[in-house]
């Protein structure tokens, strides 16, 4: 999965190119698809800044096994991302999950 695939996906499910973040809690490891995006006037990123963020988390995601589960996990959910609520994906890493906790 590249950046460009993972803001296309988020485009083609819910319209928007949303923020997508890496959070770790309670020992486990999500990714949330936040509120904000990047056709907003106050978005704090430009889209070169953006696009190089989804590239970072694409990577991430790849490394971690995650990038289908995601993948899936958008293509099926009807939630969607809204103000002060963010679509919370919960990676299941298995064994190598406490190699990225640490």
């Amino acid at each position: 999965m590249t950046g460009q695939d993972l803001r296309q996906m988020l485009l083609d499910k819910w319209g928007r190119s949303y923020d997508v973040q890496l959070r770790r809690t309670q020992g486990k490891i999500f990714v949330q698809v936040m509120w904000k995006y990047l056709e907003q006037a106050s978005f704090p990123l430009t889209e070169r800044e953006y696009q190089d963020h989804l590239s970072t988390i694409a990577l991430y995601l790849d490394a971690f096994g995650g990038a289908v589960q995601v993948q899936d996990f958008i293509q099926k959910t009807r939630d969607r991302p809204r103000l002060g609520k963010a679509v919370s994906i919960p990676l299941n890493l298995g064994e190598r999950a406490s190699e990225w906790i640490l």
